[in-house]
């Protein structure tokens, strides 16, 4: 009986540990999309305003480093959120080399 009440225990253990880390990658994403959607928000505002305050002449460095360098960091935000493999992940890959086998198959049949 104590040896199936340990398991039991084990088990609820398995379940709230992964429910936490679950918990921990919802929060990760979730700051993501915050960070990405003030990153849109704040630089449309600061376009806007310069286009408004220069007579529409926004084409020069100061008006596009705000968003250059701030899209850097949101870059290595989404990589550290989402991994470095973000487009070209293992699945991507397989998917491709799939394609690229059909379309070879059926160039020779």
């Amino acid at each position: 009986m104590r040896n199936r009440d340990y398991n039991d225990s084990s088990e609820e253990y398995k379940l709230e540990e992964a429910y936490l880390r679950a918990q921990k990658r919802l929060k990760e994403i979730k700051g993501f999309y915050w960070h990405a959607l003030w990153y849109v928000l704040v630089n449309v505002f600061i376009v806007v305003m310069i286009a408004i305050n220069t007579n529409g002449n926004i084409w020069h460095f100061g008006t596009f480093s705000t968003p250059l360098f701030w899209g850097i960091g949101l870059g290595f935000h989404a990589m550290g959120v989402f991994g470095k493999n973000i487009f070209f992940s293992k699945k991507w890959e397989k998917r491709k080399i799939n394609e690229f086998l059909d379309k070879d198959k059926k160039r020779w049949e």
